[in-house]
């Protein structure tokens, strides 16, 4: 006896369904994708000036802070908890600016208050990086719309 052939389910004689969307489209982009896009967005906009001086500068992105394993330099809080981190250049290792995921995405209220926030944090943290204060490094950075301590 030969058994049944196998069946696959192929409802009103469509075939095989495929993706939503092509992989290029922002449909299938991840929300760490996206935020990892916004956070170079404002590196650019902030390296556009200071391009020599960040040569040596390292940008991450991290989903939440650790605690710190290492000398930091200058962190960004709000309510006790890092936004970023500056951490200085070491034996063999360039400076490095952490900039926390997950802590930002809960204190924006939209995409558009998220690049808000990245901006201010690179630039404050670039700012700190080369000792200037943050509106020599951004003309149009505002004080009173930074992060909230």
């Amino acid at each position: 006896m030969t058994p049944a052939p196998i069946r696959r389910r192929d409802r009103h004689g469509r075939g095989l369904r495929g993706p939503l969307a092509p992989p290029h489209v922002p449909l299938v982009e991840s929300p760490s994708h996206r935020f990892d896009g916004m956070v170079l967005d404002a590196v650019e906009h902030v390296e556009h000036r200071w391009r020599r001086e960040l040569a040596g500068v390292e940008f991450a992105v991290e989903d939440v802070p650790s605690p710190p394993g290492r000398e930091v330099s200058d962190e960004i809080q709000s309510a006790g908890v890092p936004l970023a981190r500056l951490l200085p250049a070491g034996a063999g290792r360039p400076a490095r600016i952490v900039v926390f995921r997950r802590p930002l995405e809960l204190r924006a209220h939209d995409r558009d208050d998220l690049e808000d926030l990245l901006h201010d944090i690179v630039v404050e943290q670039v700012a700190s990086f080369l000792g200037l204060d943050p509106s020599v490094v951004d003309p149009g950075w505002d004080e009173d719309e930074g992060p909230e301590d």
